[in-house]
Order: structure tokens, then C-alpha cells, then sequence
């Protein structure tokens, strides 16, 4: 039995159970991937590293500036070098030379996490506590576990799906049509590696391409690695031309039609000839249509709470945001002790 189960090991998951853990908490983190972070991803291909979700940290708030600060004083981030072509700000960019993923493992430090855990149903037991059970079973018993309470950090999509069968019986109904009303674009991401012999030559690291309606972005991956010896790039394609891929089995056709477009944009024929590429597919890339608050009460007498960075805004900073806030109304519900607050990355 936990005090709170979190589900969902994003930035704003980590950042709650963080919260309520430093104070005392028996928190448990429970999350679908193998891996934490979410869309703060780094995948390893052919012995390269690609951020193939989160591109850079942009702080803006304090909340945010605090954070980048503690990483590079711990040396996990750096900030990457000016050289942009887009009508973006001019605030620094920050990245991690092991990969973005770097910035959520730092934040998972010393919590209980279960990787490779789906939760596929959350029910409410006889004595009261949440039960939440896993797809995994041992015996053709579900594996789950209990909490006295719990916070909801994945995107609201799949959130509405695994808690719309509790609506009326236990949820109250214009709580689920809040989560209804969330929307998310899609985005596809293509990973492309060259031979340590192309000619670069390039006087930028990142592109935004604001009229092109099928590529957003590109980004020289391996600029942010110390001591590259391959280019590799990353591109973003636009939210309409995902739209068009977010049921295909093969995105193969995509993942060429991005490479070309690229290359064309930019003049760089070799651009189109990568010695390997992939492409990832993320279906709640960003939200479109977000929660005007910093989180979402269930306002029920078992305490459940949805967040994340649809929650108030779609940038790292909501999802920080939305973390401690639904973490200090978790608290509220429970004990209402002291929580950290921004002084939580202090312990690190």
C-alpha cells in the first residue's frame, strides 16, 4: 500500500512524486515504457545518440531558469550554440550532451519507479484505496497495486480512456468531459545518420521552417554531443502532415517524403541519402488544446488528480508547474505538510 501512485513518468509525473516523496510520502511511480521522461526522449541508434522528442530546453519562468541552473551545475546540460535559422527568440537553448533523457533520470533520482508497467484498469477496492492494475499478470492474476491516492501525469487522451469507465459510477461526469475537451497534435520524428565524410559545411545547427506544411523543424543531433564523429539530424514533421500517418503501419513513406523535403529546402543533395535513418511517431506531441489550470481535480473523497504539461500551457515549464501544483493538492487532501517546492532540487 502507497500513500499516492503516480501514473506516468514524464517531467511532470518525476516532478510530483519528487514533491510528495521529499515529504514523507510513500510514493510509487508507474510507468508504460521502458524507460522515464516521455517526449523528453534520447533514443541509441548504431551507437549514436538523437533527441527524437524534447529538441532543447527554452527557460523561461523561474520555475524553469532554477532547474536549468541545478543541470548545469551538474554538467547535464550546456547550452548550444547560436547558430539558428528561425523567427524564434533569443533566449538560450539548452541541450544534454548524453541526451535529453538525462533531464528526467536526474529527476527520478531515488524514487520507486515500475518500467514496462501499463496500467490497464483503476478501480476503487471495498476499504477505499485506489487500485491500479497492471496488463502484466503472474498467475492470470493482474499484478496492481494500492494507493490512498492518485495522480494521473500522461497525456489527457490516454488519460480519458483509462478513466472514462469510472464516469458516473465513481468520476463525476463533467470531470471526464473536462479530459474530453484536451487535444493534442501529432508529430513524426525522423532520425538520420551520414558517413563522418559528408560535406557539412552548414553555417546553422537548428531550422524552423514556418511555411512549409509538412517539415517544422531540423536539428544537427550530433552538434550537441561532445566529440561527434557522425552527422545526424533530427526533423519534426508539422502536426497536418503527422495527421495524415497517425494510423499507418508502415511510416517508411513518410519518413523519405520528410528526408526530400529537407534536402530540398536547404540544397543539400546529400541530405537525401542518409546511411540509416528512423522515424518515431508520437501521437500527443504537443497540446493543441489545453487545461487553462495547473492540473485537474477529480474533487472526489479519494483523491485523484490529472496533470501534466497540457495543464496551464504545452511547454517543459507547465509540465513543472502542473507537477508541484498537483502535488501540493494531493498533500492538501491527505496531510497538508510542508511540501519543498522549488527547494526540491536542492537535495540532488
Amino acid at each position: 500500500m502507497f500513500d499516492v501512485a503516480v501514473i506516468g513518468a514524464g517531467i511532470a509525473g518525476l516532478t510530483a512524486a519528487q514533491q510528495l516523496q521529499q515529504a514523507g510520502y510513500s510514493v510509487v511511480v508507474l510507468e508504460k515504457s521502458r524507460g522515464v521522461g516521455g517526449r523528453v526522449a534520447t533514443r541509441r541508434l548504431y551507437g549514436k545518440s538523437a533527441d527524437h522528442g524534447l529538441r532543447y530546453l527554452e527557460p523561461n519562468g523561474e520555475i524553469l531558469q532554477r532547474f536549468v541552473k541545478v543541470l548545469c551545475d551538474r554538467h547535464i546540460l550546456q547550452t548550444w550554440n547560436d547558430r539558428f535559422y528561425s523567427p524564434e527568440s533569443k533566449i538560450p537553448h539548452y541541450v544534454a550532451p548524453e541526451g535529453m533523457s538525462a533531464i528526467a533520470k536526474f529527476l527520478a533520482t531515488g524514487l520507486e519507479i515500475k518500467l514496462n508497467q501499463r496500467v490497464r484498469a483503476i478501480n476503487v477496492t471495498d476499504n477505499k484505496y485506489w487500485r491500479l492494475d497492471f496488463e502484466a499478470k503472474v498467475d492470470d492474476i493482474p499484478e496492481a497495486v494500492k494507493a490512498k491516492a492518485a495522480i494521473v501525469a500522461i497525456p489527457a487522451p490516454q488519460a480519458l480512456m483509462l478513466l472514462e469507465p469510472l464516469a458516473e459510477s465513481i468520476l463525476p461526469t463533467g470531470f471526464v468531459d473536462k479530459l474530453r475537451a484536451i487535444e493534442f497534435d501529432p508529430c513524426l520524428a525522423v532520425m538520420a545518420g551520414y558517413p563522418a565524410q559528408a560535406e557539412l559545411n552548414l553555417d546553422w545547427n537548428s531550422v524552423v521552417f514556418a511555411d512549409n506544411s509538412d517539415i517544422a523543424w531540423i536539428g544537427l543531433d550530433s552538434s550537441k554531443r561532445r566529440n561527434a564523429e557522425f552527422p545526424v539530424f533530427v526533423m519534426h514533421s508539422s502536426a497536418a502532415f503527422a495527421q495524415n500517418y497517425l494510423d499507418a503501419e508502415d511510416l517508411n513513406a513518410a519518413a523519405r517524403h520528410l528526408l526530400a523535403t529537407a534536402t530540398a529546402e536547404l540544397n543539400l543533395s546529400w541530405l537525401d541519402a542518409p546511411a540509416w535513418y528512423q522515424i518515431h511517431r508520437w501521437r500527443y506531441a504537443f497540446p493543441s488544446q489545453f487545461w487553462q489550470s495547473s492540473y485537474l481535480d477529480a474533487e472526489i473523497s479519494l483523491p485523484l488528480i490529472c496533470c501534466g504539461d497540457w495543464c496551464g500551457g504545452n511547454l517543459v515549464e507547465s509540465a513543472l508547474n502542473s507537477g508541484m501544483a498537483a502535488a501540493s493538492q494531493i498533500n492538501r487532501y491527505i496531510r497538508d505538510v510542508p511540501l519543498p517546492g522549488i527547494r526540491f532540487l536542492d537535495i540532488f
